[in-house]
């Protein structure tokens, strides 16, 4: 009997060789788990990649080269990074219809899917800006009045105060900023296409670029109201003197013309 009770299990063992199990166990995924993981993640990387690699050769390639090393007739593509290539593709810039003196926006030629491998693979030939996040980009919390008075100063000269856009020189022009999606935007101010300069947050920080946003989206969008009444295209004192002189100066030519025949049919009478 008493070999028996020697040889009886203590009541805690269980318990011990339960916790012991677990404990092996959560250590084996923690040490394979990730591992499988980035493994996925490297192979839809891949894939993605191998996918804008074709959608390149099909599309860009006779401009930009097989390489994107740049051709002639299209600059290289090596380090603009994948927020240049979304911008440029998803506002349909690209690919161009024609060569001309600046790509205009139309409608994009790619499905969003296609311009995330596209991106993707431009992004493997060189690093470059990246594509931004929505917190990146989202004018909410963004600070209204910083924004209009950074934009002012940076981007007013070229785009008008409102962001209406105006012409530059050799056929170029500074399209208009209405109802442009805010990711576009901040892509721009990475990025700095054709005739724009760039704004890396070495210049520009996240944080500036987007009270720019919320300025924009505050007073050029089709939601945006105009206090003043009629604005005329919120082209500034160009617009609004000449809209002085030829209905201002009009009216008071059509009073004096008034005035001065009544005073004359008065004297005849």
């Amino acid at each position: 009997m008493k070999k028996l009770s020697a040889r009886r299990r203590h009541p805690l063992a269980a318990v011990v060789v339960l916790l012991f199990a677990l404990a092996v166990t959560g250590g084996l995924y923690a040490a394979f788990a990730p591992a499988e993981s980035a493994k996925a993640d490297d192979t839809a990387q891949s894939l993605a990649i191998e996918e804008g690699k074709k959608l390149y050769s099909v599309g860009c390639a006779s401009c930009h080269g097989t390489g994107a090393q740049g051709t002639s007739d299209g600059p290289s593509l090596v380090g603009v990074g994948s927020a240049a290539v979304d911008f440029q593709v998803a506002t349909g810039r690209m690919p161009m219809q024609q060569q001309g003196a600046q790509a205009p926006r139309k409608k994009p030629v790619y499905t969003q899917a296609q311009i995330d491998q596209l991106a993707a693979y431009i992004s493997s030939l060189g690093a470059g800006p990246s594509v931004p996040s929505k917190d990146q980009y989202s004018p909410d919390g963004g600070d209204i009045a910083k924004g209009g008075e950074l934009f002012r100063t940076n981007c007013a000269q070229c785009h008008n105060f409102t962001g209406k856009g105006g012409a530059l020189s050799n056929g170029k022009f500074a399209p208009s900023l209405e109802d442009v999606d805010p990711k576009h935007i901040y892509e721009a101010m990475q990025t700095g296409p054709q005739n724009m300069p760039s704004f890396p947050d070495t210049t520009m920080s996240q944080k500036n670029k987007k009270d720019i946003i919320a300025y924009l989206d505050e007073v050029n969008t089709s939601k945006s109201e105009s206090p003043g009444g009629l604005n005329l295209g919120g082209l500034g004192p160009v617009s609004e003197g000449l809209f002085g002189w030829i209905f201002g100066l009009g009216a008071l030519i059509a009073l004096a013309i008034w005035v001065a025949a009544r005073t004359a049919k008065a004297k005849k009478s």
